[in-house]
């Protein structure tokens, strides 16, 4: 299983950008998808997430500013950033979590996207 993250690139404060997450691969379902970022000298820290009955969690810090979305039918998240934050500057990765035909869950992550927010 393959994610490939794209979308990310320089913005300044208070624009907007559009991450997407495509999985690709011998994929039976999957279970949850999320986004992760990783500030230099930070630890990864979720991001918001998104499980298989719709459910969604975000980090206090971008709630009200980020939403996601998966089309399942293309095995597709998206994170749709309104109000940019220098403090949002950060590698994004996406996660997804999979489950293989014999009911096993696995978890992949993307390479990871830039996202620089600044003037």
């Amino acid at each position: 299983v393959q994610l490939q993250a794209s979308g990310g690139g320089l913005v300044q404060p208070g624009g907007s950008l559009r991450l997407s997450c495509a999985a690709s691969g011998r994929i039976f379902s999957i279970n949850a998808m999320g986004w992760y970022r990783q500030a230099p000298g930070k630890q990864r820290e979720l991001v918001a997430f998104s499980n298989s009955g719709g459910s969604t969690t975000y980090a206090d810090s971008v709630k009200g500013r980020f939403t996601i979305s998966r089309d399942n039918a293309k095995n597709t998240a998206y994170l749709q950033m309104n109000s940019l934050k220098p403090e949002d500057t950060a590698v994004y990765y996406c996660n997804a979590i999979v489950r293989s035909g014999s009911g096993i869950l696995t978890s992949y992550w993307g390479q990871g996207t830039q996202v620089t927010v600044s003037s």
